[in-house]
């Protein structure tokens, strides 16, 4: 299976200075838009940050810390207001976090993943049904 690798600008929305560009790697696997803790502060201060036990691929529980609220713009898509995900790098080469896409945001983004041609691509619609 390929690697999708998408440019993403995430910004604090009460102080627009506060941004970083960046091009984390697409998992359907992972909640949410999770980032290394270290580029936390280049974020500025965020007024909604609560701890979070996270589980990680190898079936690790780590802490992070889930902060917000922040513009994500995912390149080619429209800008959305969300959260991130911020998890502590560990000590060996092969533990460093990669910032990560995860579902949660491509959901809210109205984005989904075609496998075949490995890019993402505009939902049509958003599911608004109701379940009998």
């Amino acid at each position: 299976m390929g690697r999708i690798h998408v440019g993403v600008y995430v910004q604090n929305v009460q102080q627009p200075e506060c941004a970083l560009r960046f091009d984390p790697l697409v998992d359907t696997g992972a909640y949410c838009l999770t980032l290394p803790a270290s580029w936390k502060e280049r974020l500025g201060a965020l007024p909604l940050c609560a701890q979070a036990e996270v589980q990680t691929a190898d079936g690790r529980v780590i802490s992070g810390e889930v902060c917000g609220p922040v513009a994500i713009r995912i390149e080619g898509f429209r800008t959305i207001a969300g959260e991130v995900l911020f998890v502590a790098e560990t000590e060996s080469a092969e533990g460093q976090i990669e910032p990560l896409l995860g579902y949660l945001t491509l959901e809210q983004a109205g984005i989904a993943v075609d496998l075949v041609r490995h890019r993402l691509m505009k939902v049509p619609y958003l599911d608004l049904k109701r379940v009998a």
